[in-house]
């Protein structure tokens, strides 16, 4: 076991994440299906064993392979991958209150999501500043290098806004509530700022410098991921803001869920239609499974529950509609990602070491001066 673990790196968080977000996804749909909200309180259990599981696989790893971790660390290609393990333990602690009430009871699953939201906040604020320094002061990398990746330990703080207000209710009343919806209105307009200095540079490459690598090209899903979080997070903060914030500033949460969810929610479909086409590409030109997969699941989730805030404040069928087909997508999504990453652990191929890749040139095209291709 000490040594299946050497080569188990912080992406691994990533099945979690997708796990849980098919469960909170789920949940908030605005339609009635028989059994659904039992299946997600199930896919809710599931992420939570899979979240022990990990933190205890990933603590083994800490243990006996240190010099991997460290590696890890100062890998630039790896090192983001960190902002994955605040986000496992906030969905999963999200989902708690969500569906594991269900089974576990409000009391438990509050406890539950205290002690999650708090370490996943911890973490992923932590790495918001650690990942980005280590990237300035030690790794070497360059613009052309730049892949989606570098938006996860960014994107941490965001989930940590969006989920934080599901224990706002569950606070005294007075000032312990207004610290909170407020400290996750801080987290969102820190995520947020990052998100939009990091994004231009991730685009800019992915202009300039052509396709991503074959089993890089998933990860331009990545994307979704700040876009629908923080449109679910102003859902979230207009749903809780009455009673908690004196006027006019509930009524100002309620009025930015449907300013910045709307042209957001458009943006992240433009993206949504742009990382396909990319991804139908790489297909074609042999894109086998990795678990840059799992970058399919919880993005595409995000999405889900940032339709479900804008049906929630518009009342717009469109909205609804949206989510329901978005969840389509993700379900199928995960159902591909776990069965692949099940064959791939039984047959140890996910857990075997890195093998020597061969370096293949892109056929040079050449330009005229006006731009046109030759």
């Amino acid at each position: 076991m000490v040594t299946a673990v050497r080569h188990l790196g912080p992406h691994w968080y990533a099945a979690v994440m997708g796990t849980a977000a098919v469960a909170t996804a789920g949940a908030g749909l605005p339609v009635h299906v028989p059994g659904l909200r039992t299946v997600c309180t199930a896919v809710w259990a599931l992420s939570l064993v899979l979240l022990a599981t990990l933190l205890a696989a990933r603590a083994l790893h800490w243990t006996h392979h240190r010099d991997q971790a460290r590696a890890h660390l100062l890998d630039p290609a790896t090192a983001p991958f960190y902002g994955c393990l605040a986000m496992a333990l906030l969905a999963v602690g999200g989902g708690a209150i969500t569906v594991g009430r269900d089974w576990i009871g409000t009391g438990a699953a509050v406890a539950l999501d205290v002690v999650l939201f708090s370490a996943g906040t911890v973490v992923g604020l932590a790495a918001a500043v650690a990942v980005p320094y280590l990237m300035a002061v030690r790794h070497r990398i360059e613009a052309s290098q730049a892949t989606p990746v570098w938006l996860l330990p960014l994107v941490a703080p965001m989930v940590s806004a969006a989920l934080g207000p599901l224990l706002v209710p569950h606070l005294p009343p007075g000032q312990a509530r207004e610290t909170l919806l407020l400290a996750c209105f801080a987290m969102f307009g820190l995520s947020l700022l990052a998100t939009l200095l990091m994004l231009p540079i991730v685009f800019a490459r992915l202009i300039t410098g052509g396709p991503l690598p074959l089993v890089l090209t998933p990860t331009l899903f990545l994307v979704l991921g700040p876009l629908g979080q923080s449109t679910t997070a102003v859902g979230m903060f207009a749903d809780v803001a009455p009673g908690v914030v004196p006027e006019p500033y509930s009524e100002g949460f309620g009025i930015l869920a449907v300013l910045y969810g709307v042209p957001v929610m458009g943006f992240a479909l433009l993206w949504f239609g742009l990382a396909t086409a990319h991804v139908v590409r790489a297909r074609r030109h042999g894109m086998g499974f990795a678990m840059t997969w799992w970058a399919f699941t919880f993005p595409v989730g995000t999405c889900v529950t940032g339709a479900e805030a804008l049906g929630r404040h518009t009342g717009l069928v469109v909205y609804e509609a949206l989510a329901v087909g978005l969840y389509v997508v993700l379900v199928g999504a995960w159902l591909v990602a776990s069965v692949c990453t099940a064959r791939g652990l039984l047959s140890g191929v996910l857990l075997a070491g890195p093998r020597t890749a061969f370096v293949v040139r892109r056929p040079v095209t050449g330009r005229t001066t006006s731009g046109a291709v030759r």
